[in-house]
């Protein structure tokens, strides 16, 4: 409520609402191209991250993803009853198991980054190269500003 001797309040500039907008759409969209791989996006992004970060185990997996170690156990285990994930012992720990691609996994992370990248270009194809560096920008800082910047986030590579 405006109160005498407060500045005038700004008018909303309906940012939040464009972006949850824009991330819902992205979203739905981005699993619909998931589909025909069988993959969801919850797949994707536990394929990508241990194709970028090497062998890793469920613990580090789950906070990499954000999520908690149990549900990562679930994401594992369907992605390795497809064969696209092994569990080999640690050659550091042998008390620890290392998750890896095998090779369907490799192959089918090899589509879900073409798919990602076509994605990714349908959704920008509006927008210039500078537009875009200025986008990516200007959200990495809002996503860093709320601790959203991690390992689960893109990291403006053109890597996906």
């Amino acid at each position: 409520m405006y109160c005498a001797g407060m500045s005038a309040p700004t008018r909303p500039r309906h940012v939040t609402f464009l972006l949850a907008q824009v991330g819902s759409e992205v979203s739905r969209h981005f699993a619909e191209r998931l589909h025909p791989l069988g993959l969801a996006p919850s797949d994707a992004l536990c394929l990508r991250i241990i194709a970028l970060a090497g062998p890793l185990n469920q613990r580090q997996l789950a906070e990499r993803m954000g999520l908690v170690p149990s549900r990562v156990v679930t994401l594992i285990d369907a992605l390795e009853g497809r064969g696209l994930v092994q569990r080999r012992t640690s050659t550091h720990d042998r008390r620890h198991r290392e998750l890896s691609l095998t090779d369907d996994g490799l192959t089918v992370f090899g589509r879900l980054r073409a798919v990602a990248v076509e994605h990714e270009r349908e959704f920008t194809a509006d927008l210039t190269d500078d537009d875009v560096a200025t986008l990516l920008r200007l959200l990495g800082t809002v996503a860093a500003a709320r601790g959203l910047a991690s390992e689960a986030q893109p990291d403006l590579s053109p890597v996906v």
